[in-house]
């Protein structure tokens, strides 16, 4: 074929590509159409039809935040989903203060199929992620993650999501009734939104030791974790496809480390006590009664009001097995966790005492040792009965005339002495007062020496049990002896 044939089919050749139709370079003819190109960003799998268009993101308490007045940044068609790779609505916010802004990181579709947020991909529900969630509820993962499969069961379920309200769950989930009855969901469930996971992300300008934005700086100024921290390295397509995911296995480790509630040794126990009941009369015996029949046959059922508990007694010990296990930990009644555990017979209402006296068992006294030291009666043999209170003890020694304040003499004389006459004058003879006499002090003759005190000896009917018991024994006495 040389240029000139060429050139002759151009005008075929361009009005086929208008209007999507094949042509024969033989015979100038049209074959058939050709199928729909696709407009995609990424793929020639979808066409723009398939693209997302929504007026509000699905997202979970915490990624939303605190903030009543919130502003959603709306971008059509904005990016493409992590996990489907179609163009979807972009939303973008500030969920408060000091907080990093956030963005939808998968489309609807994706998040109604698992039943996720859009941005952290937590379940919306208990706000676990999936691998947790899918292995307390027993659900396998059999979405294909790549190639044509993928994109067929996308499509299928958008579809079946079109046919629905847009409320109900689709997929595996869907066939799951009873979830709020699970034990392990009702227990690492997140009943309270968690906004310090909205923080900004750790300056790495900082650590180095090189940011200059000091507090205008919109990053965190803080140490980094530990670097071989398995939460450290998280990834999205783990986190949705519940795979490798270190968030899920730790509270996996959590929950096999849980407390288990053991029954009793004694086989002829079968009540079962319930705490926390509160002294308002909220729960009452019917409540119990409705709640407890389910495991078995009751004998009796006793509440004490005033100490906010209660006991419940079954027939037979199978049927008080099966209720301490299936409720110990997670019994919940009119919005109020209740306590469970064994009960006790009275015969064993002082063990715990019988423990403590075990524990301490008596000893024999050992011989040759003194007797305990007597009390010290400051009193003396008979003291008074009634004895004055501090306060009037206090009254009366700061009263006028006590020996600790005198009474003012306002500058007078002692009566035994004259005062002393003015200069010029003398006192008569017979009024001089008498000559001072000064006495030598006489001490009394023939006085005991004083001694100290000698030890005490040891009465020989205590016989020696040890020789530090020795008084004659080396270093039994002071060296000073």
């Amino acid at each position: 074929m040389n240029y000139k044939s060429i050139s002759s089919l151009l005008p075929a050749l361009c009005w086929a590509i208008m209007t999507e139709k094949q042509i024969c370079f033989d015979c100038c003819s049209f074959l058939e159409e050709l199928p729909k190109m696709s407009m995609s960003k990424s793929s020639n799998t979808y066409n723009r039809m398939n693209w997302e268009d929504a007026e509000f993101p699905i997202l979970c308490e915490t990624c939303l935040g605190n903030n009543p007045y919130l502003r959603m940044m709306k971008e059509k068609y904005g990016g493409e989903c992590k996990i489907c790779n179609r163009p979807f609505t972009i939303f973008r916010w500030c969920p408060g203060r000091n907080m990093r802004y956030k963005r939808t990181e998968v489309c609807q579709t994706c998040s109604k199929l698992k039943n996720v947020c859009q941005t952290c991909l937590l379940d919306l529900e208990y706000g676990l992620p999936v691998q947790v969630r899918d292995y307390a509820l027993g659900v396998k993962d059999d979405i294909p993650k790549t190639g044509a499969n993928k994109d067929f069961f996308i499509q299928a379920a958008q579809r079946e999501i079109d046919k629905s309200d847009g409320t109900t769950l689709v997929g595996p989930l869907a066939e799951m009734v009873d979830q709020r009855q699970n034990e392990l969901l009702n227990k690492l469930a997140r009943t309270n939104p968690y906004y310090d996971r909205n923080r900004p992300h750790i300056c790495s300008f900082w650590v180095k030791g090189e940011c200059r934005r000091g507090e205008e700086c919109p990053y965190r100024h803080e140490k980094p974790t530990d670097p071989d921290d398995p939460l450290s390295v998280q990834n999205i397509r783990d986190r949705y496809y519940g795979s490798k995911d270190p968030v899920a296995d730790k509270l996996l480790n959590r929950a096999k480390a849980f407390p288990v509630l053991k029954p009793p040794e004694d086989k002829t126990i079968t009540t079962i006590y319930l705490g926390n009941l509160g002294e308002d009369n909220v729960i009452t015996e019917d409540d119990i009664k409705n709640y407890f029949y389910q495991f078995g046959e009751i004998r009796s059922i006793v509440i004490l009001s005033e100490k906010g508990c209660g006991f419940v007694q079954f027939t037979t010990r199978e049927a008080a097995e099966l209720a301490s296990e299936k409720t110990f930990g997670k019994l919940m009644i009119k919005g109020r966790r209740i306590t469970v555990r064994w009960g006790r017979p009275q015969s064993q209402q002082n063990v715990i005492g019988q423990l403590v006296e075990s524990e301490h068992p008596a000893y024999q006294d050992v011989p040759g040792l003194p007797g305990n030291i007597p009390n010290v009666d400051f009193l003396g043999p008979n003291p008074p009965e009634d004895l004055p209170s501090k306060k009037a003890r206090m009254d009366a020694s700061t009263a006028p005339g006590s020996s600790r304040y005198p009474t003012p003499s306002f500058h007078l004389p002692p009566p035994s002495v004259m005062p002393v006459p003015p200069p010029g004058l003398q006192i008569p003879p017979r009024f001089a007062p008498p000559p001072l006499i000064h006495h030598r002090p006489v001490f009394p003759m023939n006085v005991p020496r004083l001694r100290p005190p000698r030890e005490p000896k040891i009465p020989d009917r205590f016989p020696i049990y040890y020789p530090s018991q020795d008084p004659y024994h080396m270093a039994s006495k002071d060296l000073g002896d």
